[in-house]
């Protein structure tokens, strides 16, 4: 590491349950003010490393720390260090949400007048003003994330752990919470982010970490991941659905195994090695199996050819 300040830290950190191990020596860290996206296939450990730095799991080996604080020697100190806004809304739903947010100020032993008034901020800053004294169980599953991240904003936390915050989301309420999780760093804060929604962690993270079956297998930015390839990808789409796998076969070796075939659609992506010739040759050979062509197209590769070459699956939709 760098002398650059981090605020999370993870150092040979190991976790098993039984005979599963669930992280292998895992060693990242996030810089102060920025956001670390981490991404990784079902079950590749993501939530197990969260739970370790939001101290509701303890390591079998390794040091992790938040903001310098050891979050297994001093979990105390830890817990008023840092929110959590887990996979599902963690509200009470026979409560309002200016209840809720009272709920939590108070539970971090805030005085009552600081505590409403903290919980009137939030609910106005996340468009909550006019549900406020609503039971959650009469909030949307938007609007029941986006008290949940007020929730963990109650104590102005230094660092904020969201454990895939927009699954299950409509694309117009996830993109309404990126734009919240961009003013919180644009504030100062930084933030640890898992997601399986690629394009999500290309939009909103600095820098990318990709956990599979416990291991720490890429980090970098989104650029020097997609980088990594040394590769662009036509896209190709047949005029014959009919003719799709034939097409595919016949573009296999082009795409040196990475090809992919979307038979429903009739798409055909082949990475290649040199993007204008690689056009080219499958105009080319296409042509030459009498298969004609509806569309194609030339692009660099993107998170989902990153995560698919190197984990062996695809992400999640």
């Amino acid at each position: 590491m760098s002398t650059t300040a981090y605020a999370v830290r993870v150092d040979g950190v190991k976790k098993s349950f039984g005979s599963v191990t669930a992280l292998n020596g895992v060693t990242l860290a996030a810089e102060t003010g920025k956001v670390l996206g981490l991404l990784g296939p079902n079950g590749a450990g993501k939530t197990t490393l969260v739970r370790i730095l939001t101290t509701l799991l303890k390591p079998d080996a390794g040091q992790a720390t938040v903001a310098g604080v050891d979050v297994v020697k001093n979990p105390g100190a830890a817990r008023r260090i840092f929110g959590l806004a887990g996979q599902y809304p963690a509200v009470d739903e026979l409560l309002t949400g200016r209840e809720n947010l009272n709920m939590v100020g108070r539970l971090y032993h805030m005085p009552a007048k600081l505590a409403k008034q903290r919980a009137d901020e939030l609910l106005e800053r996340f468009a909550l003003n006019d549900a406020a004294n609503r039971p959650i169980r009469t909030y949307s599953g938007g609007m029941r994330r986006r008290l949940d991240l007020a929730a963990a904003l109650v104590v102005r936390p230094q660092v904020l752990f969201l454990d895939e915050p927009t699954t299950g989301l409509d694309p117009r309420t996830r993109m309404e919470l990126w734009e919240v999780i961009r003013e919180l760093v644009a504030d100062g804060a930084t933030l640890l982010l898992t997601t399986q929604y690629l394009e999500e962690a290309d939009a909103l993270a600095d820098r990318i970490a990709i956990i599979d079956r416990g291991l720490l297998i890429a980090e970098g930015t989104a650029n020097e991941l997609k980088g990594q390839l040394q590769k662009d990808v036509v896209q190709v789409r047949v005029n014959d659905l009919a003719q799709a796998t034939p097409a595919y076969q016949a573009l296999t070796a082009l795409g040196n195994g990475g090809t992919q075939l979307d038979a429903t659609a009739g798409w055909i992506h082949v990475p290649v090695t040199n993007g204008t010739r690689g056009l080219v040759e499958v105009v080319r050979l296409l042509d030459d199996h009498h298969i004609a062509i509806a569309d194609i197209s030339l692009r660099r590769p993107s998170l989902d050819d990153v995560f698919l070459t190197l984990t062996g699956q695809p992400t999640a939709q």
